[in-house]
């Protein structure tokens, strides 16, 4: 589901001085969050925390917008320690339209780790873990959760649930494992797609690493009849670590091709086909384990210093 998240670009922009800060709200229609530029008070951590939580709970004195922690539910309790926020929010936050839901938390995340002290924000009900619609537990969010690709506010997102194939510990296979993460529908899911493997795993699941060169740039995504064309910069022809090149193709062409309107991929390097590469590239399983194989690998190479 498609939510718009247009906020007043002008209004975006920081106060002067390095107590400036952007706060979030949500539009009296809850379809999309309002940014305001805000000035902080306090100077500590802690201090800042607290402040902008008030704030996001201030309803509004002349009704333009919506506080997002002022939605019908209450705010039980929260901690902060070493750049890390969880709200616990009360039962009636479950009671909040999906839509609605998405844009609360977006405004809460980006005020609080627009601020610089905030690293990550969890959000728990009634103390358990926070589950999204699809009855996935929503974790970690930080600074990139709700922004584009280019760092610039989304004008719209969606919530994408992608395969992507990382590399194994040797190197010399696969592994697909679903990724779900709001993306600005201001770039081509495929883009999108690209983006997350460059990116690299998350850490948090033991067997994947990365399969692509995270020095490579994106300079280009397009689609046509059935074949994505993905041009990249020469860093990407660069092993990292053990993975040839082979496995950073088919990590791009197999997550590619999992997308139902892709059928082929052809990588280009700065605009052109390097000789060591085919002109497109089909989804290739051969070389695809499954995290079971990946994780007992992992275990049965030795440690090396």
């Amino acid at each position: 589901m498609m939510i718009v998240m247009a906020g007043c670009s002008a209004q975006a922009q920081q106060d002067e001085g390095a107590n400036g800060i952007t706060v979030y709200y949500i539009n009296n229609d809850e379809t999309k969050t309002e940014s305001y530029p805000y000035t902080l008070k306090s100077s500590d951590a802690r201090g800042v925390v607290e402040e902008l939580l008030e704030k996001l709970s201030e309803k509004s004195a002349n009704a333009q917008y919506k506080a997002p922690l002022a939605m019908g539910f209450e705010l039980r309790d929260y901690t902060f320690d070493d750049g890390k926020v969880v709200l616990n929010m009360s039962a009636d936050y479950k009671k909040l339209v999906f839509t609605t839901e998405v844009l609360v938390r977006a405004a809460i995340v980006k005020t609080l780790c627009g601020s610089g002290y905030v690293k990550e924000v969890y959000f728990t009900v009634e103390g358990e873990p926070l589950m999204d619609h699809s009855g996935f537990e929503v974790g970690r969010m930080d600074a990139g959760t709700f922004i584009s690709n280019d760092g610039n506010e989304i004008n719209t997102y969606e919530e994408a649930d992608v395969m992507l194939y990382f590399a194994s510990v040797d190197g010399n296979t696969l592994i697909g494992v679903y990724r779900n993460k709001f993306y600005s529908t201001s770039m081509p899911l495929e883009r999108f797609v690209v983006d997350e493997l460059i990116i690299g795993p998350s850490g948090q699941v033991e067997g994947l690493y990365r399969s692509v060169n995270p020095q490579t740039s994106v300079l280009s995504v397009n689609s046509k009849d059935g074949v994505c064309y993905v041009n990249l910069s020469a860093d990407f022809l660069i092993p990292y670590e053990n993975v040839p090149t082979s496995i950073s193709v088919y990590s791009i062409v197999n997550s590619l091709c999992e997308l139902p309107n892709i059928d082929k991929v052809q990588i280009l390097v700065d605009g052109v086909v390097p000789e060591i590469l085919e002109s497109s590239y089909e989804k290739n399983t051969e070389m695809v384990i499954t995290l079971e194989e990946a994780q007992a690998l992992v275990h049965a190479t030795p440690e090396t210093d």
